[in-house]
């Protein structure tokens, strides 16, 4: 399957290259209906960033219910977070590429699992997302600067109604506080020595969703991501 997407791509997915990967529910629609189905996405980010497959995370849960514990260590990642933002009906990410097809098999992981269990909770059938996820080579500084802004508080560039505001979750906050959880600590790290600390990320953060927002007018969640 893994070798279908990359075989779909314009260029190669390279190791040790930055992309921006993001997708969105087909038809724009949302793909949350509450927090449980947030949850499950983010497991998902967290549990099939491996080398080592788990399998299904429903597998996962019964050998952690077997051993009475959660495994101590995972194996070798295949993408270091650098950046994302889920919100209601699409999703941002930067990822630096760690192992050959390790974008694209944490996120054939991701999308065919999230379907899957959504799918089965709805009763429904056939494609949540818009076809293969999106990706764009990270290639110079300026760029990357600019996706990272726009990628860690993607939330602000959008008029997300407020009664949807809970499906909102980005790595600003982790940048904000220096707790590094999804984000690669190492990278994350790396990322604030970049922008000189926590504050100058912010602003420049917020610098870029405000170009952007007025580039574009007042965006609606409903326009066009790209």
């Amino acid at each position: 399957y893994c070798d279908i997407l990359r075989s779909m791509r314009k260029e190669p997915l390279t190791t040790g290259e930055y992309y921006h990967i993001y997708n969105r529910g087909v038809d724009k629609r949302d793909i949350f209906n509450n927090l449980k189905d947030l949850d499950r996405f983010k497991e998902g980010i967290k549990q099939f960033n491996q080398v080592e497959g788990i399998g299904s995370l429903e597998m996962y849960y019964k050998s952690v219910r077997a051993l009475g514990s959660h495994p101590k260590s995972k194996s070798e990642p295949l993408v270091a977070i650098i950046a994302f933002c889920i919100n209601p009906n699409h999703f941002h990410f930067i990822f630096k590429q760690l192992v050959d097809g390790g974008i694209a098999k944490f996120m054939q992981k991701i999308l065919a699992g999230y379907t899957y269990y959504f799918n089965q909770k709805y009763q429904r059938s056939g494609s949540l997302f818009q076809g293969t996820f999106k990706s764009k080579l990270i290639n110079n500084d300026n760029y990357f600067r600019k996706t990272f802004g726009y990628t860690n508080k993607n939330y602000l560039v959008h008029n997300i109604p407020k009664n949807k505001s809970q499906f909102i979750f980005a790595s600003d906050r982790e940048y904000e506080n220096g707790f590094f959880d999804f984000v690669s600590k190492s990278e994350g790290r790396d990322i604030l020595k970049v922008f000189g600390g926590k504050v100058n990320l912010q602003k420049h953060c917020k610098e870029i969703i405000s170009i952007i927002r007025e580039e574009r007018g007042k965006t609606s969640l409903e326009e066009p991501d790209e």
